[in-house]
């Protein structure tokens, strides 16, 4: 039952409702309802520790994936046809095994696939709530399916466990019809290659479905706190301790809940291009309440934008927006010359942010990153921005000192974005932590011997974990030479920020990730 609480550590990473109604579609479902729905690089090996995107399965001539999953492409909604299950189930079925076997990336593969298959609307909807809802409460389902199986499920073919998975998540989450999902778990097991394995899949859903799901959760809820919260919001015992020690207890069942909740799209608008209030009125969404570059996107996918396709705007989470336009503005003891310098590049948000706003301040912007196609990919971005991008190590860059702004948006555990990842959760180790605090502070050293007397250094994570913020800050404060100023004063907007000089924000408070920075000062002498 243990594997509802921790995350897997066999693979380390490379990084609805609605009103009732009372008619039903084929999938079992109420024709009323509606169905709702990181790493960064790795300076210390010297390469990518960050999302390598989804691999795509190698289909064979009769249109399936290496090991027999159905692979993404047309041959998708023929094998649906074919098997008698909806594209919808089938598109989620195929991002859970991919995600289990190739370890690809759900937010990279499931909506390449609703496009390639042009599935709109409630099918799209229904598909994404599916795949994202089960790979995020995937310990809880492996702990629920556990008690229903007469195997060990590390001894389950991976294609059959991503059925069985998809199946207990909606007997246990959804207001699918249990018939329904049971059938399409069996067929999905047959589309698959595994007929022998159809009469145990069929077995154990038919055992969920005779124990009512409160039950379910109440039987499987662990002792402890700390552990029962975990368990009810679907993440590892460790993550959720590791909240706990930053909110409290108080506040941890709201932080984790927040950590769930589907996250909406935040848009960046290209200062010099496009104000916040042109791309609002533009695209008929509504303009960020703390970034002033920021607008929200509640629906829709922004690459089909004509403001982002123009590039006039970007995808960017608004506490990314707001940790850029911070090192802007911290004051400086002397002259801005207009060196300013983005240590860890990649992907590329933050620089060209920087960039933007480099251009109207008259500086320009070095940026480094360590993976050569991850510079190709920055390069890109900001090919039109006063932006010079190096391939080289943040620890030494090899760049000339006197920089007046430095940001150090350091490579950590990414625990701050698990929204965005719904299956980050349980691929993440608590000894990744561990092995990139030592990194954190060999680049915030870098950096301090880089800036100028008088200039600031900005520390970044999109982490909440103390060992990856206040306990670097608090080493580089005491042994660096630095001072730390108030980071809230640069967020005058934006309330319950932590009781630290740093800021923290949070989903539950903010709506952004959980990012945090802290300001720290070089002395001028």
């Amino acid at each position: 039952m243990s594997g509802g609480f921790r995350s897997r550590s066999s693979k380390k990473p490379t990084g609805g409702s609605g009103e009732r109604g009372s008619q039903r579609d084929a999938r079992g479902r109420k024709l009323t309802d509606a169905h709702g729905g990181g790493s960064r690089s790795g300076q210390a090996r010297g390469k990518d520790r960050g999302n390598k995107g989804g691999k795509i399965a190698r289909g064979n001539s009769n249109g399936k994936a290496r090991g027999g999953a159905p692979r993404q492409g047309v041959n998708l909604r023929a094998d649906a046809e074919r098997f008698g299950v909806d594209l919808p189930r089938v598109i989620a079925f195929d991002t859970l095994v991919r995600v289990e076997q190739d370890e690809a990336f759900a937010n990279l593969i499931l909506p390449k696939a609703l496009r390639v298959h042009s599935v709109e609307g409630r099918d799209a909807a229904f598909a994404t709530e599916l795949a994202y809802g089960a790979l995020r409460a995937e310990g809880v389902l492996d702990a629920v399916i556990s008690r229903c199986s007469s195997r060990e499920l590390s001894t389950l073919d991976p294609r059959v466990l991503c059925a069985l998975r998809l199946g207990a998540y909606q007997l246990l989450y959804t207001r699918v019809e249990a018939h329904a999902a049971v059938d399409t778990t069996v067929r999905l097991v047959e589309m698959s290659g595994q007929d022998k394995a159809k009469g145990f899949a069929n077995a154990v859903m038919r055992a969920i479905t005779r124990t009512p799901v409160e039950t379910w959760f109440s039987k499987l809820s662990p002792e402890g706190e700390v552990a029962a919260l975990a368990f009810k919001h679907a993440h590892p015992e460790w993550i959720a301790h590791s909240f706990s020690r930053v909110v409290g207890l108080a506040e941890l069942e709201a932080a984790l809940a927040g950590d769930s909740a589907r996250p909406t799209v935040h848009l960046v608008a290209r200062p010099g291009e496009i104000s916040a209030e042109e791309l609002a009125l533009m695209t008929g969404f509504e303009q960020g309440k703390y970034s002033p570059y920021a607008v929200y996107m509640d629906s829709g996918d922004p690459g089909q934008l004509e403001p982002v396709r123009d590039g006039l705007a970007g995808v960017q989470d608004e506490g990314s927006q707001l940790i850029a336009r911070a090192l802007t503005e911290v004051p400086l003891d002397g002259a801005d010359s207009g060196r300013w310098l983005d240590l860890c590049a990649g992907p590329g948000g933050k620089a060209a942010l920087l960039g933007a706003l480099a251009r109207i301040d008259g500086a320009t912007v070095d940026a480094v990153e360590v993976a050569p196609h991850r510079a190709e990919l920055i390069s890109k971005l900001v090919r039109d921005l006063p932006v010079t991008v190096h391939v080289a190590d943040g620890r030494n860059p090899g760049l000339e000192a006197g920089y007046d702004r430095i940001l150090v948006d350091a490579p950590c555990s990414g625990l701050g974005a698990l929204r965005r990842r719904p299956e980050a959760r349980w691929r993440k180790r608590e000894e990744d932590i561990a092995e990139l605090a030592p990194l954190q502070f060999e680049l915030l050293e870098s950096a301090v011997k880089l800036v100028r007397p008088g200039g600031v250094v900005v520390y970044s994570t999109c982490s909440p974990d103390l060992r990856e913020t206040r306990f670097v800050v608090d080493r580089a404060v005491k042994e660096l030479g630095v001072v730390e100023l108030d980071a809230r004063r640069f967020l005058p907007e934006m309330p319950d920020l932590g009781n630290e000089l740093s800021a923290q924000m949070w989903p539950h408070r903010h709506g952004t990730d959980a990012m945090f920075f802290a300001v720290l000062s070089k002395p001028a002498s």
